[in-house]
């Protein structure tokens, strides 16, 4: 299960994670958001010990959404040594998400 992340505890999450960080934006009712979530479920699988996945809900957390300036859901968002490095585009399957981590 995907873990959730907070505006209050995402930067000691980020900053303290031992590997790059992968974090998927949503809101409920977003059908397209609970597609992704699905695959990063089956994606944290494959991942275990190479990158944290993690969720944020925008509808209870608006700092960091805004400090990236999310403009469209699902996003999701990859830091590396505490650091954003990119969004990873749009939706995708486990294996279209596992090519852009480069961890095929």
């Amino acid at each position: 299960m995907v873990r959730e992340v907070t505006d209050r505890n995402f930067d000691r999450i980020v900053e303290q994670a031992g590997s790059p960080v992968l974090v998927e934006f949503w809101k409920p009712g977003c059908g397209s958001c609970r597609a992704l979530m699905r695959e990063l479920e089956k994606l944290e699988l494959d991942v275990i010990g190479k990158v944290l996945v993690l969720k944020m809900n925008v509808e209870e957390n608006f700092q960091i959404p805004a400090e990236l300036d999310v403009r469209s859901l699902p996003a999701l968002a990859l830091y590396r040594e505490g650091v954003f490095e990119r969004f990873i585009g749009g939706l995708g399957t486990r294996e279209e998400i596992r090519k852009q981590l480069r961890l095929t």
